[in-house]
């Protein structure tokens, strides 16, 4: 009998059972003189017990304002030292954070503030090409004639206050200071007893997906979902109270606020935001300047920052590992991330924002080969399996098939979204991933594409993932996407969507030559691009939808 795509993660170190705010507190007793925060564009450099000193009263603050356990409230911000200080004041109160993605506009935000029923804002003044103060104005004129706290609205009916991170005050908002002020009048006896009054199963968070299709949907994790998962994601990298964490990733997004933030909290590491938003020379910067030991990215981060022209001017050798994730990584992009950037340990990491968010990752020491082409083994307190869709069985070794997780690290369920959950979790609590894999024997897993984005051609299955590996061998290509379209006589075809590098031109035909007797002839791609740039999320991830919409109109296939 075949052996079965199964595999479940042990570990001589058990799960935490404990909330975020009594870790935090175990933490900054332990290592109050550590770097906890750096945020140079703020001008911010606090140590563990300085930022519980502001934690303590951010809670306080808040919760003089109103807020209390179980209450929703949204944060609406790019990367800030208010948003880490946030995170874990909410944490403390019991209070519910919806993350709010900074680049929703106006539909978007109030279908989240509604969809979870948020009674406070938290937001930014302005962000790139994002004005939020307007857009809230904008969206409820009833704040401009609102005391602070006691807004009335339809179009958003459980919202009663929002807090400005702006030291101007304006008609209708908090602003950072006045929030933090009232602190005064709640006591630090009444904050220890609501802490206290806290247990780690509860949720504390809500993370909207990108909602593809469809109304985006509420993922909600608990304090055990995620001081769990950013405690392994950081133990199988090694982390000491001494690392020093370069994190550009956004914190809305699990990436940022779990194996940034809580991977470094749980270990008494530092964390360090270079920007607002990503920006790759002062990610090299502050890897210098800081001494950084970790560097967390996307690939198209890591890619922008080889190709950054001063590249070669910046010292990156206290660099020694970090998590690549989000997306499959570039074999070649791989290679040079573990040599000219120094980060030999390198890990990649794969989950979804459903799991809090990692279930697999490459470990210290994997051989080469698995690091590049892998996105690692189980974590551990994990299972995977992996099965035909068709009919649930679990696929024999090396077979293509679902990837599906189980265990401490899956969600509680979509807030107020009884059927999707029950769409996503079976009753046996495993979660469908909707993404393709293949398990070998050591239990490595290969992410071969998405079930939606697999092609078929001429009943051929044609996985994307596997053709953009090879175009990436080009030697004028810096990054490719491979996504089906239309075709009414094989039903799809393959189109390539191509970056070439700076000052380099190359062909259709060129790419397709480069192919020929390298790959099958029925994956050779029909139709090629040639673009500056492929339409991402703002966490980095390609949207193939968009693209594939794209491609339809600019080749006239809508019939």
């Amino acid at each position: 009998m075949s052996k079965l795509s199964y595999t479940h993660g042990t570990s001589p170190e058990p799960l935490m059972g404990v909330t975020i705010g009594d870790l935090f507190d175990q933490i900054v007793e332990q290592y109050p003189e550590n770097d906890a925060l750096i945020v140079p564009h703020q001008d911010i450099r606090w140590s563990y017990a300085l930022l519980k000193q502001e934690v303590d009263k951010c809670a306080k603050g808040l919760m003089a304002i109103g807020l209390k356990k179980g209450d929703r409230v949204g944060i609406w911000s790019p990367n800030r030292y208010e948003w880490v200080v946030t995170q874990f004041a909410t944490a403390k109160i019991g209070a519910i954070l919806v993350n709010v993605n900074p680049s929703y506009r106006l539909n978007e935000l109030e279908y989240a503030l509604n969809q979870s029923a948020c009674s406070m804002l938290i937001l930014a003044d302005q962000h790139k090409y994002s004005n939020y103060t307007e857009m809230i104005y904008s969206l409820v004129p009833e704040l401009k004639q609102s005391k602070p706290g006691t807004l009335h609205t339809s179009k958003l009916p459980y919202l009663k206050s929002v807090i400005r991170l702006d030291q101007q005050p304006i008609a209708g908002m908090f602003t950072w200071e006045q929030m933090m002020a009232g602190a005064s009048v709640v006591s630090d006896k009444k904050l220890q007893i609501n802490q206290s009054n806290l247990h780690f199963d509860e949720p504390i968070n809500i993370q909207y997906t990108s909602g593809t299709t469809g109304f985006p949907k509420g993922a909600t994790l608990s304090h055990h979902n995620i001081i769990n998962n950013g405690y392994f994601v950081a133990r199988t990298m090694n982390y000491t109270q001494a690392d020093r964490v370069i994190i550009p990733v956004p914190l809305y997004h699990c990436f940022g606020m779990v194996i940034g933030n809580l991977g470094c909290l749980t270990h008494g590491a530092t964390m360090i935001f270079p920007s607002e938003g990503f920006e790759p020379g002062l990610v090299l910067k502050s890897v210098q300047q800081e001494k950084a030991t970790v560097l967390h990215g996307v690939p198209t981060m890591f890619i922008a920052e080889l190709e950054h022209p001063d590249f070669n001017k910046y010292d990156l050798s206290s660099l020694r590992t970090g998590v690549m994730a989000g997306a499959p990584c570039p074999i070649e992009v791989m290679k040079k991330v573990q040599t000219v950037m120094h980060m030999k340990d390198v890990q990649v990491a794969y989950g979804m924002t459903e799991t809090s968010p990692v279930s697999t990752q490459t470990r210290i020491g994997s051989p080469l080969e698995k690091q590049v082409s892998t996105v690692g083994q189980v974590h551990p307190h994990q299972e995977i399996k992996i099965i035909n869709s068709v009919t649930d069985q679990v696929v024999p070794i090396g077979e293509t098939g679902e990837l599906c997780t189980r265990g401490y690290s899956v969600m509680l369920g979509y807030w107020n979204n009884e059927d999707q959950t029950n769409a996503a979790i079976d009753a046996a609590r495993w979660i469908h991933t909707g993404d393709l894999a293949t398990m070998d024997e050591e239990g490595y897993i290969k992410i071969v594409g998405r079930i939606k984005d697999m092609i078929i051609r001429g009943g051929e299955n044609v996985y994307p993932r596997e053709i953009e590996e090879f175009l990436f061998t080009h030697p004028k290509i810096s990054d490719v996407q491979v996504i089906g379209v239309p075709d009414p006589k094989y039903g799809e075809e393959i189109m390539a969507w191509i970056k070439l590098k700076e000052n380099t031109e190359a062909t259709s035909e060129e790419i397709k030559t480069f192919c020929k007797g390298n790959i099958a002839h029925f994956k050779i791609p029909r139709y090629y691009k040639f673009t500056d740039s492929f339409p991402m999320t703002v966490t980095g991830k390609i949207r193939k939808i968009d693209m594939r919409a794209i491609s339809i109109q600019e080749l006239d296939l809508g019939n």
